[in-house]
């Protein structure tokens, strides 16, 4: 062990976080390395079609064998599992994992984190702030920076290059802070040029980044190139815009790095409610067929959030069908 990575664990245990902090990758057990050196069986896919798998069921090992064997996946999206929290698992619950992405043939886009997703530091507190939503997870500003190291940490272990991230909950006035907030986010994307990992934020509507506007604003205000942009239409339309083709359009193409699918309506008093994939207000054909027109070749990930069908289950068996068909729709075989 390093020393650098003693420092990381000794400030993790501050926080309550050291018991998570998984073993190096090169501990690990052999018939990982093996899956993951082997070849992805050939597929047409322009993208790497994938879904979250809490939004199946908590039951990581039933939802990678919904996500393999029924939906036909090679790629899956890393939330929470075992009703922790990804950033929470456990050593022995990280290994688990492992052994069951390799039994069912799966690799990991990125790890959906929570980071940022906490209230900025010194400002208002968020009308947000109350609302935490973030799966089994909560973090406060303090432990951001170890919560990041062991986001790091966590890529190694699931091999994904990505680590998704957001901009502190939504402010009511930004502009005071953004600036900062803009600074953080830079020296967050240099610390994982360091382990050649990719910072991935998602434009939320509860957060500082929500429409294709705010994400192209600050794309232009943090230019690593390691930083990059988790398109999220459906959150972009929650907020009232059109996500494509207004809020694509402002986008440079070539900081997309990773995309949530899920969709909306509006209701009474122009409340938005989820919706099943293809029974909402998001174009999705025309964004799938965009996406290959520019030349998009990365993760497509179904975050369902709609329950109408009943259970996640049942519901993110819906969203799937309906991504499937606009898919198909858009020229598009998966």
């Amino acid at each position: 062990m390093s020393s650098t990575r003693r420092e990381i664990l000794a400030g993790l245990a501050v926080t309550g976080l050291a018991a998570t902090m998984p073993d190096p990758v090169g501990s690990t057990s052999s018939h990982w390395e093996q899956f993951m050196k082997a070849e992805v069986s050939p597929t047409h896919c322009p993208f790497h079609l994938a879904v979250i798998n809490d939004e199946i069921t908590p039951d990581f090992e039933l939802a990678c064998k919904i996500a393999s064997q029924e939906f036909g996946l090679q790629w899956i999206e890393l939330r929470s599992m075992w009703d922790k929290n990804i950033s929470t698992l456990s050593p022995k619950q990280i290994e688990d994992a492992r052994k069951i992405l390799a039994q069912y043939k799966l690799r990991v886009t990125d790890i959906a984190s929570p980071l940022f997703k906490t209230d900025w530091p010194g400002a208002p507190l968020s009308e947000q702030s109350e609302r935490r939503d973030q799966f089994h997870a909560e973090f406060d500003a303090k432990a951001q920076g170890k919560l990041l190291q062991h986001c790091i940490s966590l890529a190694d272990a699931f091999q994904t290059s990505r680590i998704r991230c957001f901009d502190f909950w939504r402010l009511t006035d930004q502009k005071p802070y953004r600036a900062a907030i803009n600074t953080k986010l830079r020296e967050a994307a240099a610390e994982c040029a360091k382990a050649k990992k990719i910072l991935v934020l998602e434009n939320e509507m509860s957060c500082n980044t929500a429409s294709g506007e705010e994400s192209a604003a600050v794309l232009k205000a943090v230019p690593n190139e390691n930083f990059m942009l988790n398109w999220d239409p459906g959150n972009a339309a929650a907020v009232g815009t059109t996500p494509y083709p207004d809020g694509y359009n402002l986008l440079p193409k070539n900081r997309i790095g990773h995309c949530h699918v899920k969709d909306v309506t509006r209701g009474e008093k122009k409340k938005f409610e989820w919706a099943a994939v293809g029974a909402g207000t998001v174009d999705w054909v025309g964004q799938f067929k965009a996406f290959v027109r520019d030349g998009y070749h990365l993760a497509v990930s179904l975050e369902t959030h709609w329950r109408g069908a009943g259970t996640a289950e049942a519901s993110t068996r819906s969203s799937m069908d309906g991504m499937k068909k606009a898919l198909l729709k858009a020229g598009v075989t998966c």
